[in-house]
């Protein structure tokens, strides 16, 4: 019997163990980039889908595997690159695979993140029409490492340091337990040659200080702009490795799966608390607060409205968690709502002395009166800040 490479088992028993609780002909698709990550998951869901659930006792029985190529028109011949990723997918005998372009200048929350909202719904509008059950993203271990580097630097809390869940809706990652160096070698072993978006690499000659020492003074002058993400995975992680040993990465992994653990107890115990301190709607219309997202106040359903001492009596933890999640409630967006607005609402809670509302994240509104905490979207639903867009630095999470 001839030996598998290392690296494809590991990828295709990945993909295994989540194709494992789907049925005959459910249809799973693969987001393909023509990247090695991706490339590697759709070979690894080609050859897996034919055959789940074998074992020495049943033959198995087969799932369709398609994949959706997504084109954010981005860079000169993206429409070339996501072709030739279609057309290598079709090679592997993946069907159907289809070719579907992002509109990412509607979006909010900055360029990055209008590209990864676009991308997603992209995703979940093709997967809605062909009627899959699982779309499979291709990020890794290495990427996991890089999000919760990003998030401790935010300062964003146990929930970003969590990283990138291995499942949420239909998406599922089945190689957040892999390296990067592990889809380039499944790759090589499976004769597939990958594209490399030029946004994940550091400009040639580049150092790993961001400065640049000229006659003794420090040169901060910009250079070729380089995405955060792309410089944490060629500056920072590097350093790391050098500096603490190897195993910085998966030490990273751990790091967020404990975690996600704790988050969502901490996450469940929250929701609770934020059932409990709901009022009567009733009362929420008698302090004259308008729909939420409507044209003008004291129509219809005023929005949210918790009860103050109940919230006082909970733990910090719990109270700012679920206050986090009342913002959530009424449309902030999660990648906008940050610690100082929970900070603000906190303190309308145990800090009350007459302040005016806070100003939340989309042109939400929070403020207190009579021992509750309103908490309204904004009328027009138009977010706060300039307009302006430019096309996003990089298509990764």
């Amino acid at each position: 019997m001839a030996r598998v490479d290392p690296a494809v088992a590991a990828a295709r028993n990945a993909v295994r163990a989540v194709l494992a609780p789907l049925g005959p002909d459910e249809l799973v698709l693969v987001a393909c980039s023509g990247g090695a990550d991706s490339l590697a998951l759709a070979a690894s869901l080609a050859a897996e889908a034919r055959r789940v659930g074998r074992s020495v006792r049943s033959r198995g029985y087969a799932v369709r595997a398609g994949a959706v190529v997504v084109d954010h028109g981005l860079q000169a011949g993206s429409a070339q690159v996501a072709a030739r990723a279609a057309e290598q997918c079709r090679a592997l005998g993946l069907d159907p695979v289809v070719v579907r372009d992002a509109d990412w200048s509607s979006g909010a929350g900055g360029p990055e993140a209008a590209a990864r909202d676009a991308r997603y719904a992209a995703l979940e509008a093709y997967a809605a029409e062909a009627g899959a059950t699982r779309v499979l993203l291709g990020h890794t271990l290495d990427d996991q490492a890089e999000q919760v580097l990003l998030g401790l630097a935010r300062g964003a809390g146990a929930r970003s340091l969590a990283g990138m869940p291995r499942e949420r809706g239909i998406f599922h990652r089945p190689f957040l337990g892999l390296r990067r160096a592990q889809t380039e070698a499944v790759c090589a072993a499976s004769g597939l040659e990958f594209w490399t978006d030029p946004t994940n690499l550091l400009p040639p000659g580049d150092r790993t200080s961001p400065t640049r020492v000229q006659h003794g003074a420090t040169d901060r002058s910009p250079g070729p702009f380089t995405p955060l993400r792309s410089q944490v995975r060629g500056r920072v992680l590097p350093v790391l490795e050098d500096t603490l040993g190897p195993g910085v990465v998966e030490a990273l992994g751990r790091s967020a799966d404990q975690l996600r653990d704790d988050a969502d107890l901490l996450d469940a115990l929250a929701a609770g608390l934020l059932d409990e301190a709901r009022t009567d709607p009733a009362a929420q219309a008698a302090q004259g607060m308008g729909t939420p997202g409507g044209p003008t106040a004291g129509e219809g359903d005023p929005g949210l409205v918790l009860d103050a001492g109940v919230l006082e009596r909970a733990h910090p933890a719990l109270r700012r968690r679920a206050l986090r999640l009342a913002a959530l409630a009424i449309g902030c967006k999660p990648t906008d709502t940050t610690a100082r607005h929970v900070d603000a609402l906190d303190a309308l809670v145990v800090s009350w002395s007459g302040q005016g509302p806070v100003h939340l994240p989309g042109g939400a509104r929070g403020r207190r009166a009579c021992g509750s905490l309103f908490l309204r979207a904004a009328p027009t639903g138009i977010s706060d800040g300039g307009t302006g867009a430019r096309p996003p630095s990089t298509t990764q999470e």
